[in-house]
């Protein structure tokens, strides 16, 4: 089946770049475009695309907002697409519950290969970011998160899969690394997501690394 995808962007030549782009690769079908962030919540609603590709500056409701609901209500992923490589955005696109932060300047492969990952179920960060995000984001995590009571909640299976998340492991390597199956991998990252109130993997990744669960990933 194909990846159903929205595209979310106040400019109309980069929608139109972006479509272009999409449309080219195989097993990708945009199913709208939205100019706000408002039209984009809505047509997410009607659409039921995998993944909206999210810009963040546009009239209205902004980017992170229409993140905030879409992940809120359990609507579709959202892979934020953004000319501002700023900590403030990408901060605040995470805590929104975004699967991934990446700029307009990512090269048209790895935009696709973004997509396919977000879709699976996977996280995914423009690597300029990775380093620092790692190094500050957990001060601003919740507090309740950030106690060893929550990490009590998990399963012995459930910590080994928060380990593999901090080292940056997708589905597939996950699955591999434990002998389990892809499917069980993503039962297994929803429970730890909902045990310790995270939005996404990549939340709980910098969660891993707070708690010294997992090396830092090279990059």
């Amino acid at each position: 089946m194909s990846i159903k995808v929205l595209v979310a962007d106040d400019h109309a030549a980069i929608r139109a770049g972006l479509v272009l782009i999409l449309k080219g690769a195989d097993g990708i079908e945009v199913v709208g475009e939205a100019a706000d962030g408002a039209t984009a919540v809505q047509m997410a609603r009607a659409l039921k695309p995998a993944v909206v590709l999210m810009d963040i500056r546009m009239p209205g409701t902004d980017g992170i907002e229409a993140t905030r609901e879409l992940v809120r209500d359990q609507v579709c992923e959202v892979l934020v697409l953004t000319t501002f490589d700023l900590d403030d955005y990408v901060y605040a696109t995470l805590r929104a519950g975004a699967a991934g932060f990446l700029l307009k300047s990512v090269e048209a492969p790895r935009l696709v290969e973004a997509i396919r990952l977000v879709a699976a179920g996977d996280g995914v960060l423009a690597p300029g970011v990775t380093r620092r995000l790692m190094a500050t984001f957990a001060a601003s995590a919740p507090q309740q998160v950030r106690r060893s009571a929550a990490l009590d909640q998990l399963t012995e299976r459930e910590t080994d899969v928060l380990a593999c998340l901090g080292e940056g492991l997708s589905n597939q390597q996950i699955a591999a690394r434990l002998f389990i199956s892809e499917t069980t991998v993503k039962t297994h990252v929803s429970r730890v997501l909902a045990k310790l109130e995270l939005r996404s993997r990549v939340q709980a990744a910098i969660l891993a690394q707070e708690a010294g669960l997992s090396p830092e990933p090279e990059r």
